[in-house]
């Protein structure tokens, strides 16, 4: 490829060897300047295939918003973001991010410090265009990612707005997997002789990914039907598609309170919140990411081994897209599914709209699942125990055995225990080939660590802890019970509440990093396991919080 010194470079520090047929068929009519119409399926590295080129043919170093790309949500805006950055970064070429959610004032700082390439969503570049703190009066390229997506959430007005504010002249590339009308009338306006690459069938179907359904069962409630099937299949890593705000949320919990460690990713969290989790995600610190339809549009995780359907869309089409987030860039992946009642319907029309082929395998009964499960984590045991000196504890494990909280203790530990080895599985696994993985790249300016002193501000604000200060109804808590019934309201790790927690006679006190602090604080003045809670920050030197006077 007729590619600069600067690009090989970075795109060797990722690791890339060979580009994607997206990749390579793009290259040439981007570097000519052409209009591009590409339709290729979700997951073939179609970042890059703009990113190259555009980063290649736009000159460094200006300034100016040489190149516009639109996507659909905040979390692909910061995915693109920090691809671009990461490619251009030894061009000198540099990223802006502009979505929703953030500090205006900070994105406003980053435009007039100056960039060659903008990565938005619609609503929040027409704000910026509104106010005059854009200008794209000389962009030379604009690209709509996942477009299909995007006019499907409808941006169509906004979208069509936008290109009618940049120059006549300029070139215009449209990525996306499927080519609906919407798209159609956007192409015959705004773009000039387009060329076509159909890398991909309008019916849009996923290769390498294996299609699994379970019919659930209606003799146990639905979150346990979930249980089962992860118990069943053991994925390493999962995305959990739900179709609501309050299933993703129900979920999550469930997951957290049987000891599956999962984190939770919807529409209603704050953008600061879905950047963790979606961080977390990326690191390979959680291993199960719920999530709505909305919040996961576009997400590209690395290596992830399953999807999972807790509810299948009323929209086939979605169920597509979500499958899509497993088997990317010529890799495997599986999509499991829980079917029942009126999504019957859209199972149907999978098979035969879309062709797709399902394996059906049948839940476990309860007492097989839980002895899959006993078995397991035995077994895990005995693998640990092999390589460990533990003669002292036994002990005190013989007098667990005769306390009446034993159990609870044990219970504890064992928690514990399992929570330390998934991470330990999950840094191992990012470590595999005996090579740590390349650093990541800047961030892209304009995300919310924007100058040198704030981001090193910011970066103290959100790893320092908070002390808070809790009481739970009329009687002394006990520390196992009270974290068990904050875990299960706010999805945090229960072993890690119980560790830190510490009871004072009828209160108890807490220390956790600010964001999960947070969470705790928006319990205060609810119910928690049957009994009312209050959780408020103590003061300072860890004291309970002073009571007006009235």
């Amino acid at each position: 490829m007729p590619l600069s010194p600067e690009l090989r470079q970075a795109i060797a520090e990722k690791g890339y060897e060979r580009p994607t047929p997206v990749q390579a068929a793009s290259l040439r009519p981007i570097l000519d300047g052409k209009d591009l119409i590409v339709r290729s399926k979700t997951g073939t590295g179609k970042t890059a295939a703009f990113g190259i080129p555009l980063l290649e043919r736009v000159p460094a170093g200006t300034g100016e918003p040489r190149v516009l790309v639109l996507c659909p949500t905040r979390e692909l805006a910061l995915q693109v973001a920090g691809e671009l950055a990461g490619l251009g970064k030894h061009k000198g070429s540099r990223v802006v991010a502009i979505y929703g959610g953030a500090s205006m004032d900070q994105q406003i700082r980053a435009l007039r410090e100056g960039a060659e390439l903008i990565v938005g969503t619609p609503g929040r570049i027409l704000d910026h265009l509104r106010r005059g703190t854009l200008d794209l009066s000389h962009a030379q390229a604009a690209v709509l990612d996942e477009a299909d997506e995007m006019l499907s959430m409808g941006f169509f007005e906004d979208v069509t707005r936008i290109l009618d504010q940049l120059p006549r002249e300029r070139q215009t590339l449209l990525f996306s997997a499927t080519v609906p009308q919407d798209i159609r009338q956007i192409i015959e306006t705004y773009l000039r002789d387009p060329e076509t690459l159909l890398l991909s069938g309008d019916d849009f179907t996923v290769e390498g990914i294996e299609n699994v359904i379970y019919y659930t069962v209606d003799s146990y409630p639905k979150p346990r039907n979930l249980l089962y099937l992860v118990e069943l299949e053991e994925p390493e890593t999962a995305i959990v598609f739900c179709n609501t705000r309050t299933d993703s949320s129900l979920v999550a919990a469930v997951l957290n309170r049987n000891g599956y460690d999962a984190d939770l990713l919807n529409g209603e969290l704050p953008q600061k919140e879905r950047e963790r989790v979606m961080g977390k995600v990326k690191a390979g610190d959680v291993r199960f990411m719920v999530a709505t339809d909305i919040a996961a549009r576009g997400i590209d995780i690395s290596d992830l081994s399953h999807v999972i359907n807790y509810s299948l869309p009323e929209d086939p089409a979605i169920y597509l897209h979500r499958v899509g987030r497993t088997g990317r860039i010529g890799k495997k992946g599986t999509a499991l599914s829980l079917v029942g009642g009126r999504e019957l319907v859209t199972l149907t029309a999978l098979e035969k709209r879309y062709g797709i082929h399902f394996t059906e395998r049948k839940l476990p009964t309860p007492e097989a699942a839980r002895k899959l499960w006993t078995d397991r984590h035995i077994a895990a045991l005995r693998e640990a125990a092999g390589n460990a000196v533990f003669e002292a504890f036994i002990p005190l494990a013989q007098s667990l055995r005769e306390r009446p909280d034993g159990e609870y203790l044990v219970a504890f530990a064992l928690k514990s225990f399992f929570h330390y080895r998934q991470r330990n599985l999950a840094l191992q696994r990012s470590l595999v080939g005996g090579l740590p993985e390349p650093a990541p790249p800047p961030p892209p300016a304009g995300m919310p660590e924007r100058r040198r002193g704030e981001r090193r501000r910011s970066s103290s604000r959100e790893t320092v802890s908070r002390r808070l200060y809790l009481t739970w109804g009329e009687e002394a808590p006990v520390a196992a019970e009270l974290a068990r019934a904050l875990a299960a309201e706010s999805g945090l790790d229960e072993a890690g509440l119980a560790a830190a927690l510490e009871v004072d006679g009828r209160a108890a006190f807490v220390t956790l990093p600010a964001a999960e602090a947070e969470r705790l604080l928006g319990l205060n003045g609810g119910v928690a396991g049957g009994r009312p809670l209050r959780v408020e920050p103590a003061r300072s030197g860890g004291r309970p919080p002073r009571r007006r006077r009235r």
